[in-house]
């Protein structure tokens, strides 16, 4: 079954989220930073993989792997998207939600009471990904790859992830302080947008230095 919940077109909400890029300087030059990496790589393989982290792998490194693969399909980059953790919880439902509402679409591949499987999709893409919460190191993360950290913990552990080529923190507000507020709906799609904007910010540059 496909669940979606909004009519809004996923591409639609990446392309105005795009034009929100009113970085900070630091901030800025941390995505030109990563965005380097990411084209020197490209220009020695012609193929990248990207490997989003966080503790548990169940909220902002999914939303940063779903915005990825949204971004290599719209600036036509060979450029792999994938997430993990540090631990293994599940896909929190507060993140599909978000993803709903922006225009993902989800099917369900595997059940697992605690940690199911899904398909996601969005209607411009021919393509999907499978998205479960697991370990950074796990066998459906292709390696090498570059590793971006979104929390404090799994920046910490970053020296000890053998397989990355480079890695990189990019730190986002812990969505999970929000859950159960009055404030939850509101911070998550405020983070979803920022990951929009800021991949898409990555994925441009990069399209640029490799033209």
């Amino acid at each position: 079954m496909m669940l979606r919940t909004s009519n809004i077109s996923a591409k639609s909400f990446f392309i105005n989220a795009t034009k929100k890029n009113n970085f900070l300087e630091g901030r800025r030059n941390l995505l030109l930073q990563i965005a380097e990496s990411i084209a020197k790589e490209y220009t020695k393989n012609e193929i990248v993989n990207l490997n989003f982290i966080c503790s548990d792998n169940s909220r902002e490194s999914q939303l940063c792997q779903a915005w990825a693969f949204l971004a290599a399909h719209h600036y036509g980059l060979n450029i792999h998207s994938f997430s993990g953790g540090l631990e293994v919880s599940s896909f929190h439902r507060n993140t599909i939600k978000t993803l709903q509402k922006t225009g993902f679409s989800f099917q369900l591949e595997d059940f697992a009471h605690q940690n199911p499987k899904y398909s996601v999709s969005y209607s411009d893409s021919r393509n999907s990904i499978i998205v479960f919460s697991k370990l950074y190191d796990n066998s459906a993360n292709k390696e090498p790859f570059i590793a971006i950290t979104t929390s404090k913990k799994a920046e910490e552990h970053c020296p000890l992830i053998s397989n990355a080529i480079q890695c990189y923190h990019l730190p986002l507000n812990e969505l999970k302080t929000f859950d159960g507020t009055n404030e939850q709906e509101a911070n998550y799609l405020a983070i979803s947008e920022k990951v929009a904007t800021e991949i898409g910010y990555i994925f441009a540059a990069v399209k640029e230095i490799i033209s």
